[in-house]
């Protein structure tokens, strides 16, 4: 540490390593606690409520006196006024957080109903078809002749 001649009658100051001035090997600093900065938010109602404000000042210097006494940026305004101009109010809105929800198609309910009754009807036609398979070979083997159906177009 680098030591200063004092100039005057004051206590003898050295310089610390962030060039904090030392006073008897102590730091001079200011105890109040620096408070980190957060982004502020605004409610739609808040908003709403100075772009109504805003649109009545009418005076000039007006609209400057409101955006220092709120501590706002005519930005803000901009901004809030090209929301409320494209009917995006519900970007005003807070939004709902977590999971969109879906809404349930009615035709899903439906589909599955048509599926399951195609696949059982499917189920019966396949038992049909292989009884009917059995009768004739059970026909073929005791010598019966079995009349077909004169529309019948697959077998």
């Amino acid at each position: 540490m680098q030591k200063r001649t004092p100039r005057s009658n004051a206590p003898e100051v050295e310089v610390g390593e962030r060039s904090e001035p030392l006073v008897d090997g102590r730091a001079l600093r200011d105890p109040e606690v620096v408070e980190s900065a957060t982004r502020r938010r605004f409610s739609a109602g808040y908003k709403l409520r100075i772009l109504k404000l805003a649109d009545s000042c009418t005076e000039p210097g007006s609209l400057g006196v409101l955006l220092r006494r709120e501590g706002l940026y005519a930005s803000n305004l901009t901004t809030w006024r090209h929301q409320r101009d494209e009917g995006t109010l519900e970007a005003l809105r807070p939004k709902k957080r977590g999971p969109k929800t879906v809404e349930p198609n009615p035709l899903t309910a439906e589909n599955q109903q048509l599926k399951r009754e195609n696949e059982h009807l499917s189920k019966r036609l396949r038992q049909a078809e292989l009884i009917i398979d059995v009768q004739k070979k059970v026909s073929q083997m005791l010598g019966i002749v079995l009349e077909s159906p004169k529309n019948e177009g697959n077998s």
